[in-house]
């Protein structure tokens, strides 16, 4: 691209950004990037060799997805009606989600990772009439899952395989409606992990979505000439987030089916990534592969490594940006808000390694105290949301009641304070303060402390029951290869040396092979080493 188009391209995306309203729909994105920069890649799917990589253009992307959508309507999806898939990251998955988009049904993704449990629950919730499968993936017949489930609802979905090919049709010679033109009503349900108790369905528009995938974009400063990359499922909340970045900027993202380290470098090095991430593990796991040989960078084009999902120790903010070579910017999301804050690539190193960074101006966020009240900046409480980025609500409308305060904020079950200048410093989770003898303890204060030990590789910090002291604090810890065996007393000493406050010090230590995570953003269950450990 030349350097005028280049400036007429940016100018485009400044106007697009401008214009979004809340009419504003995620298929009217599609048709405005399709018609600026058609022959612009918009998706690299990665394979095993380099033969078998497939691109695809913005606006092979449009007319792929207009005419799936016209297969779709010949399988009876309309407006409104209720379509779940569970599909791995690739040109399929993103095409059928355009095209549900198109027709303006009300779709809701699954982890490709979920199995009978949470797929049977989110079907009879969502009263889904369709769900698409990829047949046998990674060893597991979804097909068979599908069908298994379906039989035993009363008025069953019908099930279609969409791996490799999707029902497609010729939109001239199709009825199709009009493409939907309110972007602000209801057309898709996420769904929380549900680690302790049933997973809740997030009702998001397309206006939340792109209110989302916009203020990311702004906030890592993307380019037309970077590369990024969907190491994540894309049933995932990002998902859509990261289809909006490309069709606002008009830059491509190299798919990955499986991520795996190392065996997925070779793609981000022949596509030539500049932008990568996920959340805290996926820093770690470059940074272990960067640390087998520090003299060649694993990917020389990596520009930035970009996520959120967990709590990001300071210390690792240094270690990337010394080893990797790139700048890392860690944000603030959840299903329920897949943006609320993030780091900028010219914030300073201390805000980039101890805040999340600043809300986008379409964000709110009050800290309250234990009665609601707002306190001042500096002061730790709960935080609350409220903007364009924050769900409607959830698919139980109990839920939503017991979600939002009287002024609309989301209560999110996060604690933290922001600072003078505005950047949101989190200190951890409502649930995850550990009490003892009457004495809160933040468990991600302790965590960020012995993360730095050079015998932790990983650590998560939980609250066990304790006849005496009503809780004792845990310390699991995931070591590195050839670590010497750390014991309590190291820990605890090091700890003192640090600093840490008496009462915070953990009283007991246990080691694990590797730490339970969940198979999205890779985030740490605790509660599996509550019910383990407890």
């Amino acid at each position: 691209m030349t350097d005028t188009a280049q400036e007429t391209d940016t100018a485009h995306q400044t106007d697009i950004a401008r214009q979004l309203g809340t009419s504003a729909t995620l298929w009217e994105l599609v048709e405005r990037r399709a018609a600026l920069t058609p022959d612009a890649p918009a998706l690299l799917q990665a394979a095993a060799s380099a033969r078998d990589d497939r691109r695809v253009t913005f606006r092979a992307l449009r007319t792929r997805a207009e005419r799936t959508a016209a297969g779709l309507y010949g399988l009876g999806v309309r407006p409104g009606s209720r379509v779940a898939w569970q599909l791995p990251t690739r040109v399929e998955t993103v095409v059928l989600a355009l095209a549900l988009a198109r027709l303006g049904a009300l779709q809701t993704p699954l982890i490709p990772f979920y199995r009978d449990r949470e797929v049977g629950f989110a079907l009879r919730a969502s009263g889904a009439r369709f769900l698409a499968v990829p047949g046998r993936w990674r060893g597991f017949d979804h097909t068979a899952m599908a069908h298994r489930l379906a039989a035993a609802l009363p008025d069953p979905p019908l099930v279609f395989e969409a791996y490799d090919t999707l029902p497609e049709a010729d939109p001239a010679a199709v009825p199709l409606p009009p493409p939907p033109a309110d972007g602000t009503a209801v057309r898709w349900i996420y769904w929380t992990s549900g680690t302790t108790s049933e997973p809740k369905g997030v009702l998001h528009t397309d206006r939340s979505l792109i209110a989302a995938g916009a203020c990311l974009a702004h906030a890592l400063r993307l380019r037309p000439d970077d590369v990024g990359s969907m190491a994540f499922p894309y049933a995932h909340v990002a998902g859509p987030d990261y289809t909006v970045m490309l069709l606002m900027y008009g830059f491509p993202a190299v798919l990955l089916e499986h991520f795996a380290l190392p065996d997925s470098l070779a793609a981000y090095r022949r596509h030539k990534v500049t932008v990568a991430g996920g959340s805290t593990a996926f820093y770690s796991m470059f940074l272990a592969e960067q640390r087998k040989d520090p003299s060649r960078r694993i990917v020389p084009t990596l520009r930035l490594l970009a996520g959120g999902g967990a709590p990001k120790p300071p210390e690792l903010y240094y270690e990337v940006v010394r080893e990797l070579g790139c700048r890392l910017t860690h944000g603030y999301g959840m299903t329920e808000a897949p943006m609320i804050t993030m780091g900028a690539p010219d914030d300073t190193p201390h805000h980039l390694a101890t805040t999340e960074g600043r809300p986008p101006a379409a964000m709110e966020i009050r800290i309250v105290d234990g009665d609601g009240r707002p306190l001042p900046p500096g002061v730790d409480g709960e935080v609350r949301l409220r903007g364009e980025a924050v769900c409607a609500g959830y698919l139980d409308e109990s839920q939503t009641r017991a979600a939002f305060d009287a002024d609309g904020f989301l209560i999110t079950g996060d604690l933290g304070h922001l600072t003078q200048e505005g950047y949101l410093v989190l200190t951890g989770r409502a649930k995850d303060v550990i009490i003892r003898k009457g004495e809160n303890i933040s468990a991600q204060e302790v965590e960020q402390l012995l993360y730095e030990h050079p015998g932790v590789g990983d650590v998560a910090v939980i609250g066990l029951p304790d006849a005496e002291r009503g809780e004792l604090v845990c310390a699991v810890v995931e070591q590195p290869a050839g670590a010497e065996p750390l014991t309590l007393e190291d820990a605890v000493s090091y700890l003192r040396a640090q600093g840490l406050s008496v009462h915070k010090l953990p009283e007991r230590l246990e080691i694990v092979d590797a730490l339970p995570r969940n198979d999205t953003l890779r985030k740490v269950l605790k509660y599996k080493l509550r019910e383990r450990f407890g």
